[in-house]
């Protein structure tokens, strides 16, 4: 039941960050760090891995894939917000 009671927040952390892209690295960075966070927590839902673990982890590989992509490699457009 515990299990169940997390999903609705991981989904909404994923709508909230699948909404933001970035310009500079530092957004990339930033929006990438919390897809991957989501993506982790997601995992560690779907198979009953450690909640933080997960997160971190793909909080850190979000966040590398986006601070090491740069505009014209990724461009998903303008960001909602602009």
């Amino acid at each position: 039941m515990k299990r169940f009671a997390i999903l609705p927040i991981v989904t909404l952390l994923a709508v909230l960050v699948l909404s933001g892209c970035g310009n500079t690295t530092r957004e990339r960075g930033l929006s990438g760090a919390g897809l991957g966070a989501a993506a982790g927590a997601a995992t560690a839902f779907l198979t009953d891995a450690d909640l933080l673990t997960a997160s971190a982890l793909g909080a850190l590989a979000g966040a590398a894939t986006g601070a090491l992509t740069d505009q014209d490699t990724l461009d998903l457009g303008e960001p909602a917000w602009q």
